[in-house]
């Protein structure tokens, strides 16, 4: 097994949506905002080699949606998707496999692109099969008020089309040493991915944990559905990262590609923060 980071830039989101509850003057310690209270934030993928598939995590915005949306969003940054596979020497058709952890435009609109006449949306990685949570797709398909503008049609019918949508139900190994499980505090059916690596665990937290600074327990964005199943959510998660030494893969964290946590007399922290690299 061999593991790529794959970068595909960053976008800026409001501070206070990120972290719901908790005053600016908390958060803002952790997470610095600008004068507007948007924080940067990372649109960070993982590309996992087993055998003859490449399993891409997420893919990032992508580069089909015009400039009125992406101007809500503040894309900057140099890395793009493109860019990082050809950097690890692997082109869109090497792609064997396409996790998507959830439909929300940031995490999967590189699945999809224009034709070279730029007259039809058709899959990104013609190659590739698509693996979605079930519930989550039934959600994206009929999605309610408050989720409809994360939820793009463009990002998620031609996937259908396409004929290689697989749907997962239950707690799954899709390929040896990678399992899935569903978490649904965020988004029903989120697709959390648990590696097996070199004798460690290395578990892409998507949007259970979009960063280090989410780790507390009061620390749970706005755009959460269910915040408190998030909250039981992390609760378990953490204690299981803590007992197992879990290294967190952050998709959204900036400052911070990984970390591991610990106990203390305020409950889980971050233990230490380094680079996916420094593992590999």
């Amino acid at each position: 097994m061999k593991l790529y980071k794959i970068e595909t830039g960053n976008f800026m989101l409001d501070g206070g949506a990120m972290f719901g509850v908790v005053p600016k003057i908390l958060w803002n310690n952790k997470y610095p905002s600008d004068e507007s209270n948007l924080c940067n934030w990372a649109l960070r993928c993982l590309l996992v080699e087993i055998g003859d598939r490449k399993i891409l995590i997420n893919n990032g915005i992508g580069n089909k949606q015009g400039d009125k949306f992406l101007s809500y969003y503040f894309l900057n940054g140099n890395d793009t998707l493109e860019k990082s596979l050809s950097k690890n020497e692997f082109s869109f058709d090497d792609i064997t496999d396409v996790v998507l952890t959830h439909l929300h435009f940031d995490h999967c609109g590189g699945s999809i692109k224009y034709n070279d006449e730029k007259t039809e949306l058709v899959p990104a990685f013609k190659n590739a099969k698509f693996w979605v949570g079930k519930s989550q797709w039934e959600l994206a398909l009929n999605s309610n008020r408050r989720e409809k503008a994360s939820f793009l049609e463009e990002n998620i019918l031609p996937i259908k089309k396409s004929g290689k949508l697989k749907l997962i139900e239950e707690d799954t190994e899709l390929f040896p040493g990678f399992l899935v499980k569903l978490f649904n505090g965020h988004t029903n059916g989120q697709l959390i991915p648990f590696i097996k690596y070199k004798e460690k665990t290395i578990v892409f937290t998507s949007d259970l944990l979009p960063s280090s600074a989410h780790i507390p327990m009061s620390y749970i964005m706005s755009y959460d559905t269910k915040p408190l199943i998030t909250l039981k959510e992390k609760e378990t998660f953490l204690k299981e990262a803590v007992e197992n030494n879990y290294v967190l893969f952050f998709e959204h964290d900036f400052y911070n590609e990984c970390c591991t946590v610990c106990n203390s007399k305020k409950g889980v922290i971050v233990d230490k923060t380094f680079n996916l690299s420094e593992i590999l």
